[in-house]
């Protein structure tokens, strides 16, 4: 039950981690323009994101045109597109995996095994998830903060950290929460010894605890004795006289008995 209880919690956490993920990739706020020394154009802002650049004019309106040339991005912003789509990718399928081996659904059943193995790889595909996050928002964030100090660069050049850089992170913390609770559920612990129950019906169940097996002790052999074999008489002549003749019976044949009579 507290497992149950554990899943769902880590399944609400993970949803929130992916749709944080997808509202970071999609908001155009990554670089903001920064108002310092003789910058003091306050009713103009400049957002700078992974697919668009956008303008606001006095909090009223907000323009944005989406980039011509990808080749024309950073670096930063060009890794930080295939990562964030990675991350979602591998979020959403997380989720569906971890749908299918919940306690609480029907999908596989009567094998527990297999239920914990999916759900430990949900979540590593979350946590992976949570990589792809948190590298270009760790990524695009130092080279804001560098360029913000680089004396080479002028006051109009110089950015400042946007909304969806602390969403990013904020996404990546709960990812990284959803990932760790789905595996830590379903690690079996090898401290608890394997129980068994015996089923009877005038009590309740019973725990069984195996025995080690024990040693059989040796016994002694009785030797029985054989039994003599007991002369038979035969009304047809032997034909095997050579044998006979090598070998001779201690036992009286037929012609034996009829010649002494």
């Amino acid at each position: 039950m507290a497992n149950s209880a554990l899943e769902l919690i880590a399944l609400i956490v993970t949803l929130i981690g992916l749709v944080g993920t997808a509202a970071s990739t999609g908001m155009p706020m990554w670089r903001v323009t920064a108002f310092i020394g003789e910058n003091i154009i306050v009713f103009e802002t400049r957002y700078e994101g992974l697919w668009m650049n956008c303008y606001r004019q006095a909090d009223i309106r907000m323009q944005c045109k989406v980039y011509d040339s990808l080749l024309a991005l950073p670096q930063d912003l060009q890794a930080a597109r295939g990562l964030m789509c990675c991350a979602l990718a591998l979020g959403a399928l997380g989720m569906l995996f971890s749908l299918v081996g919940l306690q609480c659904t029907s999908c596989i059943q009567n094998n527990d095994r297999a239920k914990r193995l999916v759900l430990i790889l949900s979540g590593t595909m979350i946590l992976m998830a949570c990589i792809c996050v948190i590298i270009p928002v760790s990524w695009t964030g130092h080279v804001i903060i560098r360029d913000f100090y680089n004396p080479l660069l002028i006051d109009a050049q110089r950015r400042e950290l946007g909304e969806a850089l602390y969403v990013g992170w904020v996404a990546a913390a709960f990812l990284f929460v959803g990932g760790c609770l789905f595996i830590c559920c379903n690690i079996p612990s090898e401290e608890k010894s394997p129980q068994r129950y015996i089923y009877t019906r005038n009590s309740d169940y019973t725990m069984y605890t195996p025995q080690p097996p024990q040693q059989l002790q040796p016994q002694q052999l009785v030797m029985l004795p054989q039994p003599q074999p007991q002369p038979v008489l035969s009304r047809y002549p032997s034909t095997n006289a050579s044998y006979h003749s090598r070998y001779p019976s201690r036992y009286p044949s037929v012609r034996s008995g009829v010649a002494y009579l």
